[in-house]
């Protein structure tokens, strides 16, 4: 018998923390790697008379262990709270090892101050910690009691168990295990979270790789290889197709690094072909050093990232696929990196864009409106979108504001706001709407010798660059996400299903939840 670890969970406060003990791992080797293991769950006992109640799958396994399940909890005087539990070893003939795990109280749902379904996202912390404890035990076929929610289930045990160990030596490689659903009929929501997790785990694999391994190149490539097979067209574009369409602005910043732009654009026929599609705009910058404008070097090396929201759609993209949903989607992803060197951008250069306007780029460390705003001017000229959506890990401003708490959204549609809304509240991955007001507007577009300035002025830097973004899409249905809390190394505030000092890959199930309602509006 042995206890379950909890690394941190930002969401459910310090006494959540306090009431899991570091488990006492037998590590990675292979000497279970063949073993099967179960993750049941355990309500919270509702008063100081009444005790926990397990889960229907757990009461089952307890009567076919003739109460020895029931009589450990009480030994061990689990009392079913959120994220507690013990890993109990041959309890069960089929499973080597038990891992009861605390759902919380039964039949909690949609909380309105948290903008939670708090439901969901129980199942999600408490299959997340239990397959993760197995699997630290060397499990390597683990299953899992549906809980009630089979598909936030599957989200939680997969995102838990993905590990990166594309730079590991062989001997040093993870046990990397399989999720599996046990008793519960909802195989289709097993099968809808499994897709989403994966395709988060995408986006986590693609972020955490190495500025080196994962060059705009090497992006296009790896995009190639993750969507091609799926069914989805991809367009790779490189320097000499960029030059003729004059993206000028894009270039500025590329022409920094000795490393080729590309430009991807991506496309899912999901609905009739003369259909409107959803045009997402992803920020692809794979090094971002801030050139000239040099970033702090102490942890630079997180700015790998600053694809991560490229990373997300490529991501959302498969899953679109995978789940056939009925809906027109194109992705446009402009890829480069920011550096100094001779050819860089100098500040206080100013540009032309697409649409006839100049900006000054006063501000090198802010490049991202400067690779997105030729992407979505590009973007909307050549698909019509019904809708434009633009993904970026773009200011501190969110970031200080939310940590990473939640994406900073501001859009011109309240309809498309409260869909994204719903939306994270359903992922657990959660968005926040921000002001996009004139008096931003003006602090970016008041000036003598140019249309547009890549800063603005004052210290609102969200809210600036959004107002900026806003410029370039008069006329369309827009939001845009910022992602600069929450897109990047896990450090504060840890999700329990996510890994400490690790690349997120969110919010890449909240864009996939969100073109599920706006492809199926009728389901509930």
């Amino acid at each position: 018998m042995k206890r379950m670890h909890l690394r941190s969970m930002g969401l459910y406060a310090q006494n959540v923390l306090r009431s899991v003990v570091r488990q006492q791992s037998s590590g990675c080797g292979d000497s279970k790697t063949n073993t099967k293991g179960l993750v049941v769950g355990l309500y919270q006992k509702e008063d100081a008379k009444s005790d926990p109640k397990l889960t229907p799958t757990a009461q089952k396994i307890d009567g076919r262990t003739s109460g020895k399940l029931a009589q450990l909890i009480c030994e061990t005087k689990l009392d079913g709270r959120l994220g507690r539990g013990r890993v109990f070893n041959g309890v069960d003939p089929e499973f080597n090892s038990v891992a009861v795990v605390g759902l919380g109280i039964e039949g909690i749902a949609f909380n309105e101050l948290e903008m939670l379904d708090e439901g969901m996202e129980n199942v999600r912390i408490a299959a997340g910690i239990g397959a993760r404890s197995l699997q630290n035990e060397g499990v390597g076929s683990i299953f899992l009691d549906g809980m009630d929610y089979a598909e936030q289930a599957a989200e939680g045990s997969s995102l838990a168990v993905w590990r990166f160990p594309d730079n590991l030596a062989v001997k040093n490689a993870p046990n990397l295990a399989k999720v599996n659903l046990f008793d519960s009929p909802d195989v289709d929501g097993w099968t809808r979270g499994i897709f989403k997790a994966d395709a988060q785990n995408l986006a986590r694999r693609l972020s955490d790789a190495p500025a080196n391994c994962m060059t705009p190149t090497t992006f296009a490539q790896a995009t190639v290889d993750a969507l091609c097979p799926c069914g989805i067209n991809v367009e790779v574009r490189t320097m000499d197709w960029i030059e003729q369409q004059r993206l000028t602005a894009f270039l500025m910043i590329a022409k920094g690094s000795c490393e080729p732009p590309v430009m991807l654009e991506l496309s899912y026929c999901g609905a009739a072909p003369e259909e409107k599609p959803i045009l997402f705009v992803g920020k692809g910058i794979t090094f971002n050093s801030g050139a000239i404008n040099l970033r702090p070097c102490k942890g630079m090396d997180e700015y790998r990232g600053s694809m991560s929201a490229a990373a997300a759609c490529v991501g959302m993209m498969r899953a679109c696929a995978a789940l056939s949903l009925p809906i027109n989607v194109t992705c446009v992803i402009p890829l480069c990196e920011n550096m100094p060197s001779g050819m860089s951008c100098k500040p206080g250069d100013v540009v032309r864009l697409l649409n006839g306007k100049t900006m000054a780029i006063r501000d090198l460390d802010r490049a991202g409106v400067v690779v997105l705003s030729d992407a979505l001017l590009y973007g909307q000229t050549t698909y019509n979108p019904r809708l434009v959506v633009d993904v970026a890990t773009l200011e501190t401003g969110v970031k200080k504001a939310f940590g990473g708490g939640a994406t900073g959204v501001f859009s011109n549609s309240h309809y498309i706001w409260k869909q994204f809304q719903r939306a994270g509240s359903l992922t657990g991955d959660r968005v926040w709407r921000l002001p996009l007001w004139q008096y931003y507007r003006r602090q970016v577009t008041d000036e003598l010798g140019y249309d547009l300035s890549n800063d603005g002025r004052g210290i609102a830097s969200s809210c600036l660059s959004a107002a900026i973004l806003h410029e370039l899409v008069p006329c369309a249905d827009w939001v845009h996400l910022d992602t600069r809390g929450t897109g990047l190394l896990t450090k504060y505030g840890l999700i329990a299903y996510l890994t400490a000092k690790r690349m997120t890959g969110r919010p890449t199930r909240t864009l996939i939840q969100f073109l599920y309602q706006m492809a199926c509006p009728d389901m509930k």
